[in-house]
């Protein structure tokens, strides 16, 4: 990684950029009260296979602020929170990834006033099997300009997000109780707003614990 916070607290990255790390550009894990704010995540390569895949990756974190914040040519997901809660993602502008924002696996966060556009899907909200949090929900997903996401799939095979179609707004797997409302989901070609159980992944379940279908989600005024 470019930058790797373990096992910390009361952390701020601000105002910097950062550019092609062989991993991800900036991670952080184990970490609480962590704030990422006014930075550019990118890979000089444009869009290519062999990028890191996230420019921003807190993951097992709690109390995540990530603020304007761009992110662009991530072979993955641009800003993605992972088996997180409490966090907020806002005023960010991804474009140009794979996934522009994706919360996975992750409790209370609120995603709002960004713009995610010319990525191969908008916004995903997704729960994974065979992870340490298992179970996501208490997502709201408001006030974002979710538009013209119709950039080529560029992810390895393998990953999950190789699995989103080329033109998503915004993608709900299996995760629970969601809120999507007060966006503007505009000029993505294939998907406005999806709902779809995980085994639209044609993937193999081996985690007891998991269930595949989204439930409670709440989608109205956008």
């Amino acid at each position: 990684e470019g930058i790797n916070v373990t096992n910390c607290n009361n952390i701020t990255l601000d105002g910097f950029s950062i550019q092609d790390a062989k991993g991800d550009n900036i991670k952080l894990k184990h970490c609480e009260n962590a704030i990422l704010k006014n930075l550019n995540s990118t890979w000089t390569t444009g869009a290519d296979s062999m990028n890191g895949n996230y420019g921003y990756y807190p993951v097992e974190c709690e109390n995540v602020l990530l603020e304007k914040c761009e992110v662009s040519y991530c072979a993955d997901a641009g800003v993605y929170v992972g088996q997180s809660k409490n966090v907020i993602v806002r005023n960010c502008y991804a474009h140009h990834n794979v996934a522009g924002i994706e919360i996975e696996n992750s409790l209370m966060a609120d995603v709002y006033n960004n713009e995610s556009t010319e990525n191969t899907g908008g916004v995903l909200v997704f729960d994974l099997p065979d992870l340490v949090q298992k179970k996501g929900g208490n997502v709201r997903v408001y006030n974002n300009n979710i538009h013209h996401n119709n950039f080529p799939n560029f992810a390895p095979k393998g990953n999950i997000v190789a699995n989103v179609p080329q033109g998503t707004g915004v993608m709900i797997l299996a995760t629970n109780h969601v809120e999507i409302f007060n966006n503007k989901i505009i000029s993505n070609n294939s998907i406005g707003t999806s709902i779809i159980s995980y085994f639209m992944t044609e993937n193999k379940i081996k985690d007891k614990d998991y269930y595949p279908y989204p439930t409670g989600i709440y989608i109205h005024d956008n």
